[in-house]
């Protein structure tokens, strides 16, 4: 059977294209850990291989015969909320479950169906650890995943049980034990049912170190997709890989979803003689965002987090932000930003600079008509100055409300912007957006193709926008030499025919007649259309 590239579930060698699983952790670190007794935390932004890797541990320490590992989901004990009655039972269940399953230890299943009625809940998880310790030939492992799935009290519990027996490992507890999940554990916040606030910290003090599961790295990336062409003999364009990298920064799903489509979604290209080229990959790029995966679902799910919008919000607006360290820190955790090795903060990839105001402005774009004959020339050309003619005239009547429809209203104008230019990519264009925090602006490069709609292999008009808020304290003329001088540089940079800069005036002060203008100015060896809104 032909390999195939993986997006549900951990990894099968046998069955898909793979970075080997303990390759990807730093091996040595986690035996030293287990070696001394320690509890750590390992965690990692879902489908990113985690629990390919832990499974992956668990057979490696079962196969050197020191100790007894079991692997154990109870993610299903979110169900519970903050119900410790219910809670804690249903993520013991799931742990004896797993010892019976990867160790064949039934006799601690049968002791736990005895027992478990007449033990606390706010013992229960102390005793079956104490139990399994107690009655192993050898010291026991616990890789213990989907523990931030859990909430409230139920988490609470679980954390403080574990902590109770801490002191009693290795003949009493187990020798060590691994939590795992989306968080670090310091980002656990949880709530009582007397609504105290704890944090994870306080809760499991004894955590030795928290490691994090990466993305693939520049050569992974590459590597994963050179198995295909070994196995099949398909070659990919060189040229793919750069942009492969960019789009995604080695994020494990987007590669392996990236992958599956170009080789298998993409019909024409299951004939493996045939290569795959550059637009063949921009594509499958394209039908990848437009698909809204689960993937990508999950993604717009978290930019309704008050503290991820709090942080996310500056970048799609262009401005500065006081953020918050622990906040920062939990977006990163999350996979949504990265930091550059210079500090800076960025979005994490190419592709979710794509998604994340896509998302945002969903119901906006859904909402405006999405007809493209109009903003067409006679010669099949974008005509710019007729469509953002028209969103200045869209934008005076029906700005504030639509702003006012967004979560993130901070960048409102920017997203209203993007969902009214949407019907571009949705014609048949393509779109990329750039980002920065403390930057100002956000830039666009739009790519129209001038032969069919789709087809980038032929000629194409290039047109770069700039998008800024005139900021309070700031003068027009101050923002105009900066944003001439980016956009200038922009459209260089991208090798673009035409270029626009947008100036958005939120002064409710002032009235449209100010606010809405346009003139052409010459910078350097480029003449650049200036709209105001």
């Amino acid at each position: 059977m032909e390999k195939f590239f993986n997006t549900s579930g951990p990894v099968k060698p046998g069955w898909h294209y793979c970075i080997p699983p303990l390759e990807r952790v730093d091996w040595a670190e986690i035996q030293h850990l287990i070696a001394s007794e320690r509890y750590f935390v390992l965690h990692a932004p879902r489908q990113t291989g985690k629990t390919s890797a832990l499974l992956a541990i668990m057979a490696a320490i079962n196969a050197e015969g020191r100790f007894a590992c079991a692997y154990a989901n109870i993610e299903g004990a979110q169900a519970a909320r903050g119900e410790v009655s219910a809670g804690i039972p249903a993520a013991c269940d799931a742990l004896v479950d797993a010892i019976e399953l990867y160790l064949a230890d039934s006799a601690l299943k049968s002791w736990y169906r005895a027992e478990k009625t007449s033990i606390a809940p706010q013992h229960l998880l102390t005793a079956v650890l104490q139990r399994w310790a107690q009655t192993s030939p050898r010291p026991v492992v616990l890789l213990l995943d989907e523990v931030d799935a859990l909430v409230g009290d139920t988490l609470i519990s679980l954390l403080r049980q574990i902590r109770a027996g801490y002191a009693q490992r290795p003949g009493a507890f187990p020798q060590s034990l691994m939590l795992c999940g989306v968080r670090d554990v310091r980002d656990y916040r949880m709530r009582t049912a007397d609504q105290e606030v704890i944090t994870g910290g306080s809760a499991f003090n004894i955590k030795a170190v928290s490691l994090r599961l990466g993305n693939f790295a520049p050569a992974e990336t590459q590597a994963l997709w050179l198995q295909h062409t070994a196995a099949t003999g398909q070659v990919f364009d060189p040229a793919i890989f750069p942009e492969l990298w960019t789009d995604t920064a080695g994020q494990p799903w987007l590669v392996n979803a990236l992958g599956q489509e170009v080789t298998w979604n993409d019909r024409a290209l299951r004939d493996r003689q045939r290569p795959v080229g550059l637009e063949d990959y921009r594509a499958g790029r394209e039908r990848l965002i437009q698909s809204r995966a689960t993937h990508l679902d999950q993604l717009a799910d978290k930019l309704k987090e008050p503290r991820v919008r709090a942080v996310i919000a500056p970048f799609l607006a262009g401005g500065t932000a006081d953020l918050n360290a622990d906040d920062v820190d939990y977006v990163v955790d999350l996979g949504l930003l990265r930091r550059e090795p210079n500090g800076q903060l960025t979005l994490a990839n190419a592709i979710y600079r794509e998604v994340i105001p896509r998302e945002l402005s969903w119901g906006s774009q859904m909402g405006l008509d999405q007809e493209r004959c109009w903003y067409l020339a006679g010669d099949g050309r974008l005509d710019m100055e007729k469509l953002l003619a028209a969103f200045q005239q869209f934008f005076r009547e029906n700005g504030d409300s639509w702003v006012e429809r967004f979560d993130y209203k901070e960048a409102g104008p920017q997203l209203l912007m993007q969902a009214f230019l949407q019907r571009i990519v949705n014609g048949g264009g393509r779109i990329a957006r750039e980002y920065a925090l403390g930057r100002r602006r956000t830039d666009l490069f739009i790519e129209w193709p001038l032969a069919q709609p789709g087809d980038f292999q032929g000629p194409r008009q290039r047109i770069v926008m700039e998008l800024k808020l005139l900021h309070p304290g700031k003068s027009l003329a101050t923002t105009l030499a900066s944003g001439l001088e980016q956009t200038t540089d922009y459209a260089d940079r991208v090798g673009a025919d035409e270029a626009h800069l947008v100036i958005f005036d939120r002064d409710p002060t002032r009235s449209w007649e100010d606010k809405l203008w346009r003139r052409r100015e010459a910078y350097g060896e480029r003449f650049i259309l200036i709209w105001g809104c």
